[in-house]
């Protein structure tokens, strides 16, 4: 006799209403042919037509590194460099501040414009 295992519930990691809605954004912010391959293109609009969702972790991974690409132009080389420099230096500032006794140094971490102001500088040199 043969047993069967019980059904595990089934996730999806990304959804076709996501994609959609990703899609349309990034035609109308003229991205969409700009920064995707003809593959990444047909890999959503495939993924798009015929699923639901995604439960595939393999075919996951894939649709995950075409929506990062999307949201990596989106976002811009400032605000991609604020992120990346900006507020980790913004934080290093900050400790090395409080340890020399200012204390209002601690807001420095958080400061949007005292990262983006470090990161022009990282831009500007």
């Amino acid at each position: 006799m043969c047993k069967m295992s019980p059904r595990l519930p089934t996730s999806s990691f990304v959804d076709r209403i996501q994609l959609v809605k990703l899609k349309l954004k990034a035609k109308r912010a003229g991205v969409w042919f700009r920064a995707l391959t003809r593959i990444d293109r047909v890999l959503m609009d495939l993924t798009m037509r015929v699923a639901q969702s995604v439960r595939s972790p393999s075919l996951a991974r894939c649709i995950l590194s075409v929506m990062k690409k999307l949201e990596n132009v989106f976002e811009g080389k400032l605000a991609c460099v604020v992120r990346e420099f900006g507020f980790p230096l913004a934080s290093k500032l900050s400790l090395l501040a409080q340890k020399w006794g200012n204390s209002d140094a601690v807001a420095w971490v958080g400061d949007v414009d005292f990262a983006r102001y470090l990161a022009v500088m990282k831009l500007d040199g």
